[in-house]
């Protein structure tokens, strides 16, 4: 089925209506699900809920882990910053129902774990937006599309369990329903409780050079080990609502969302030396998270002179309230609190926007724009405490306020100048106003930016189709480089970094070359090439003056200096496999294969973007046994090394692959029962630390280019096994 453009305004949002299904048929079936063929002009791949649903994602980011180019550089069965075709989670944007998520990120990203899936109707990967869509995904957008009041009839109802391998147990529950109120409105409510629980261990071990893998610490060069217990344990709840009626032709639309997360941190690190491994250090750190994210949002159309008003207004917001302490001593029973830090984000957004399309069935167009005002206000306090006694120690700058104003004109147009052919070409112009001030003095910049795109869609056979896109794209700077604040002893000891708030928009011209065939009814196979060149890449650079401290170091600024270019092939395939008798055996897989380049800032190596790996790919089938009204299934998945070059280290990551199983007894027409398993084979985290040390960044980049190690670390974590069971009903 053709999935929703997800755009920026009611366009972006719009119900996809049909006639709604049944519960029963989703919550309970044995049907098999693949991924959805899309008819869009722009490159869009979209995944229903029921994709995923039969291995129990218990967030938005266990169910994107199974995606085609997506990965995540996070610990262990934590699944947070969305990394697209593995650039830095910055370079994805995450859109909510079409419409930009605040996060509290200073990066701007948006932490994907903490949308529980229960909420989600399907997810749809952008590869390159249209004109009536925002900018910001030089990676790919991802659209979380929420459940809607239309496409379904009936209740569900969920009791779960999460058990770690320790035996702790945390449930879960959630309840739906969605009906209609005559035969023009629809209404949908839900509401989710879930507790998570992951308890990691890690082990470090530290040396004074480079050793051979293997060498512990009877080799000469051993400097410490270091063991972690590190705890979280969280609780969310969260709901929305949907009410959408129909006057005439007319259509309005309401919508609410809202979770509330409160998550506990506790890191406790002992540190061993010697031979003999005596206890030398303490550290244990205790992180208080309470988190909110809101969202009232109103979208409608309204037929007008043979074309249509879409128009959409909306309100999101983002609250962070997290505490951290931290206790040393040099034994459990000696430690004493050290340090406290508390941390306070709140981010609003208030978006509209209003658009009008018209036009005989081959040539559409359709002008618009949408408005954007964001806010945040942030304050870090930190504090030091010795013997009792507290100072405060919250460096210049943060306390601070952002606000960011955007106007989007827009205007495209749509072609079908022959039978399966579908052109579309339109151009985005951006304008944004932003005023930054903090306790460390404040700064105004303005920007205007044009953003054209065109894209091709020629589908020759009912089976076939083939798209060309190109698009221009942008990245916003971070909110933390942008703050005008002189931060000491970055990023050396004696040197000084003062942020810019006159950053401008990193920006990428893009080019997407792909095919689909569909296969075997509902089966699909899909190919894709792509590459960005990104200019305007934001780069610490010497301004040539001395510290204002008076030390020896340097003073330094980000500026737009840096380019790169990014490329790679985009596998996926999903079908049962009828072809061959088995109608009833699905087999899903896809692979990617990324490179990049660009110039390290530091050292000046060309290299890949930092934690970008070279393969990543998923492999998995579902098994139905309808004489026993039973499924069961697989799905493995991994990623190969990346790596990540800071200027004082170096840092190889490596994931060992992740294999989770489920399966499911149907019970009658209304129940299923359904055990899962994630991390099976307690895939391990492995990072090797290269690192370098001097008073000032030119003593620690000679050390670095001479190969002086100060420390070498082989950090290895796990976190175990996980199960779940699951009881849906539907009625």
């Amino acid at each position: 089925s053709a999935a929703p453009a997800p755009g920026a305004a009611a366009d972006a949002a719009s119900p996809h209506e049909g006639d709604p299904v049944d519960s029963r048929q989703i919550v309970v079936t044995a049907e098999l699900f693949f991924r959805n063929r899309t008819e869009d002009p722009n490159p869009i791949v979209s995944y229903d809920l029921e994709y995923f649903q039969r291995f129990e994602p218990v967030s938005v980011g266990e169910m994107l882990k199974r995606l085609p180019g997506v990965t995540f550089t996070s610990d262990v069965l934590e699944y947070d910053g969305a990394q697209v075709r593995g650039l830095p989670p910055g370079f994805t944007q995450i859109l909510i129902n079409g419409r930009r998520a605040p996060g509290g990120g200073a990066d701007r990203s948006f932490f994907v774990d903490r949308i529980p899936a229960e909420l989600i109707e399907r997810i749809e990967i952008v590869r390159a937006p249209r004109a009536d869509q925002p900018s910001e995904g030089v990676a790919g957008t991802i659209n979380i599309v929420t459940k809607e009041s239309f496409a379904f009839d009936g209740g569900s109802a969920r009791l779960g369990a999460l058990i770690n391998e320790d035996g702790a147990v945390r449930p879960s529950a959630a309840l739906a329903y969605a009906g209609r109120i005559g035969d023009a409105t629809s209404y949908w409510a839900a509401v989710n409780y879930q507790e998570r629980r992951n308890p990691k261990d890690k082990i470090s071990l530290r040396f004074g050079d480079e050793v051979p893998e293997g060498s512990d610490h009877l080799h000469e060069e051993f400097d410490n080990l270091e063991r972690q217990s590190d705890v979280r344990d969280g609780t969310d709840i969260s709901g929305n609502a949907e009410l959408t009626t129909r006057i005439g032709e007319a259509r309005l639309r309401v919508a609410g969302l809202f979770v509330d997360t409160d998550r506990d941190e506790d890191e406790t690190s002992l540190t061993f030396e010697g031979e003999e491994l005596e206890l030398d250090e303490v550290g244990i750190e205790r992180e208080r998270i309470e988190q909110q994210t809101y969202a009232l949002t109103a979208d409608g159309s309204l037929p007008l002179g043979g074309g249509a008003i879409e128009f959409a207004a909306g309100w999101s917001a983002f609250r962070d309230g997290t505490l951290v302490e931290v206790d040393e001593g040099d034994s459990l029973d000696e430690a004493e609190l050290v340090q406290r830090e508390t941390l306070d984000i709140a981010d609003d957004q208030f978006s509209a926007t209003l658009s009008y399309a018209f036009g005989p069935e081959h040539v559409r167009f359709k002008f618009g724009g949408d408005f954007l005002r964001a806010e945040r206000d942030g304050a870090n306090h930190v504090f030091e405490i010795e013997d009792g006694e507290e100072d405060e120690v919250t460096p210049p700058g943060s306390i601070f306020a952002i606000r960011e104003t955007r106007y989007d004109p827009y205007a495209l147009v749509t072609l079908q100048p022959a039978a399966g052919l579908t052109i579309d070409a339109g151009a985005r112009y951006e304008i944004t106003r932003r005023r930054v001030t903090s306790d460390g003095g404040g700064a105004s910049y303005d920007e205007e930016s044009l953003n054209p795109s065109i894209h091709l869609r020629y589908a020759p056979t009912a089976s076939d189709q083939f798209r060309v896109s190109f698009a221009r794209t942008v990245r916003r700077p971070d909110y933390d480089l942008i703050s005008p604040y002189r931060q000491e002893e970055t990023p050396g000891d004696e040197d000084e970094t003062i942020g810019n708030p006159e950053l401008r928009n990193q920006r990428a011209w893009g080019v997407d070359l792909g095919y689909e065939r569909r296969l075997w009814g509902n089966g699909i196979f899909g190919a894709n090439l792509f590459y960005r060149d990104i200019s305007d890449l934001i780069e610490l650079i010497a301004t040539g003056e001395d510290p204002a401290n008076g030390e020896a170091g340097q003073v330094y600024q980000p500026r737009n200096i840096g380019e790169g270019q990014t490329w790679g092939v985009e596998l996926d395939f999903s079908a049962p496999l009828s072809v061959i008798g088995l109608p009833d055996t699905g087999l899903f897989a896809n692979y990617t294969y990324l490179d990049s380049e660009t110039r390290d800032p530091f050292t000046g190596d060309e290299r890949r973007f930092n934690n970008q790996p070279h393969h990543i790919y998923n492999i998995g089938f579902i098994q139905t046994l309808e004489s026993i009204d039973a499924s069961f299934g697989a799905s493995l998945s991994g990623r190969s090394r990346a790596l990540e070059s800071n200027f004082d280290e170096t840092v190889e990551l490596n994931y060992e692959p992740d294999l989770e199983a489920f399966i499911e007894q149907r019970i009658g027409e209304n129940f299923v029962l359904r055990f899962t398993a994630q991390n099976l084979l307690n895939r391990a985290k492995r990072e090797t630390f290269r690192v370098y040390d001097g008073d000032s960044l030119e003593e620690i980049l000679a050390n670095r280019a001479s190969g002086d190690l100060d420390e070498f670390e082989r950090e290895n974590e796990r976190a175990g096994r996980l199960f779940q069971v699951t009881l849906r009903a539907a009625f």
